[in-house]
């Protein structure tokens, strides 16, 4: 694929986002093999800090989902925007920086109360709060100069128009996941707090946020694709129906607010629907197309290392996507199936950062230790999932640790030690990308 310039003015934004997401990463992973090791039968007993597994478990989730994502979204739009507005677009980058390190040292400061409410798990303390607060400032100035700067970008190819047609439909959608959160935090009832309170306030507005998510991965999965076969094009038409189809219901969805009220069923029920047929369909046309095309045109050994970051994630995400449709009460499959699509997102997001850390002016990386990386990290994070999918169909819980998951037969014990082996795997994988991409950011050309 030929590369399009990064404008100059925009490389140390997109370096500064980059390095923010792989910053983010390298704590969330010393947490998850903490986390990991808490969950792992026999192993665990020997622990001395379970109470401290809820606490590492929010903000690991938040570093490594919420903080690595939006921060790879400021990647992307960065790269594809115009100069204008750079400097709201540097104060958004220091704003989510200060965001981040409060979030990250609020555990060792003394922010506790752990609440396990879906998509942004938080703290309710003041200090994780403020953190959170602040890094949802520097979202919010990002997107705004995300949505004005996309369009303005005239130095872009034909070739570009489906990159930039989903990256500014990403950016609408963003929008829609604040318009949401707003929304969904000004009609809370009275009187509901805790738990209760965090799980509505992020309900709508962080289903949205996956509908960004997703786009975003897609548009990397296209990249990686371009990269890996130069013959490789997206139809223009098939392109905007993908994301068009995913944009179209996003923009609808703070119509439920008007038919629902927030704490209803029907609220929760529908943007959950939402999610499942509104992006299941662009994601499966999205996978079909770049599998068939990996199949007839791949000729570039010199690629293969992001040909293992594409196929890694295209696998976890269908693993994921799949086991979604086992979901059934309150257990250890909905971690099974969340952690197989953001997987996907991840190793996505990876086989790109190896694709550009040259292209910013740092080192290539270590081709042979980026396609074992890409491997190992979805192969362990593969055993992973299945051993969770396997131990929820046994009746493990979701959200604990220690004695309380009950593991008390075999199949459970076989079960969550598959887990524990393939989530080790992963955290090998994790810091071999960490090893690769700050060896290349040490080793500037």
């Amino acid at each position: 694929m030929k590369v399009r310039v990064i404008l100059e003015d925009n490389k140390g934004l997109v370096k500064g986002w980059l390095i923010l997401g792989v910053a983010s990463l390298l704590f969330a992973g010393v947490l998850a093999g903490l986390l990991v090791v808490s969950r792992t039968p026999y192993v665990q007993n020997v622990i001395p800090w379970l109470d401290f597994f809820h606490t590492a478990l929010v903000v690991h989730v938040d570093l490594s989902v919420l903080i690595w994502f939006v921060a790879f979204a400021g990647v992307l739009w960065s790269m594809y925007g115009s100069s204008a507005l750079v400097i709201p677009g540097f104060a958004a980058l220091g704003i989510a920086a200060i965001g981040t390190l409060v979030i990250a040292a609020s555990p060792f400061v003394g922010a506790r109360n752990p609440l396990m409410n879906n998509y942004i798990p938080v703290l309710d303390d003041p200090i994780f709060l403020v953190g959170i607060g602040i890094f949802f400032a520097g979202f919010v100035l990002l997107v705004v100069r995300s949505v004005i700067t996309l369009p303005l970008h005239k130095a872009l190819t034909a070739e570009d128009t489906d990159t930039r047609f989903g990256l500014s439909s990403a950016a609408v959608v963003a929008v829609v996941a604040i318009v949401c959160f707003i929304l969904s935090i000004r009609s809370i009832p009275s009187g509901i707090n805790g738990l209760t309170y965090y799980e509505l306030a992020f309900w709508a507005g962080g289903h949205i946020l996956q509908f960004m998510h997703t786009m975003l991965m897609i548009v990397v999965w296209f990249l990686l694709a371009k990269a890996i076969m130069p013959g490789f094009e997206v139809n223009r038409r098939l392109a905007i129906g993908v994301f068009g189809i995913i944009l179209i219901v996003a923009v609808c969805s703070p119509v439920i607010f008007a038919m629902y009220t927030t704490e209803s069923q029907a609220h929760r029920d529908i943007f959950t629907e939402l999610m499942e047929y509104g992006v299941g369909t662009s994601v499966v046309v999205s996978a079909a197309l770049i599998v068939m095309a990996i199949a007839s045109k791949y000729k570039a050994p010199q690629t293969s290392h992001l040909l293992a970051a594409l196929i890694s994630s295209l696998s976890l995400f269908a693993a994921g996507g799949i086991i979604g449709f086992l979901i059934e009460g309150v257990n250890v499959i909905i971690p099974a199936h969340y952690h197989g699509v953001i997987v996907g997102v991840t190793l996505a997001y990876m086989g790109f950062t190896y694709y550009l850390l040259p292209r910013l002016g740092y080192g290539e990386p270590s081709y042979r230790l980026a396609r074992l990386q890409a491997y190992v990290y979805g192969s362990g994070q593969l055993l992973h999932i299945t051993g969770l999918a396997m131990a929820g169909g046994y009746g493990v819980q979701r959200k604990v640790a220690g004695a309380a998951q009950g593991l008390d037969s075999a199949k459970k014990l076989l079960s969550m030690g598959l887990m524990g082996i393939g989530g080790m795997v992963a955290v090998i994988g994790g810091v071999l990308f960490l090893v690769v991409t700050i060896s290349a950011i040490r080793a500037k050309r």
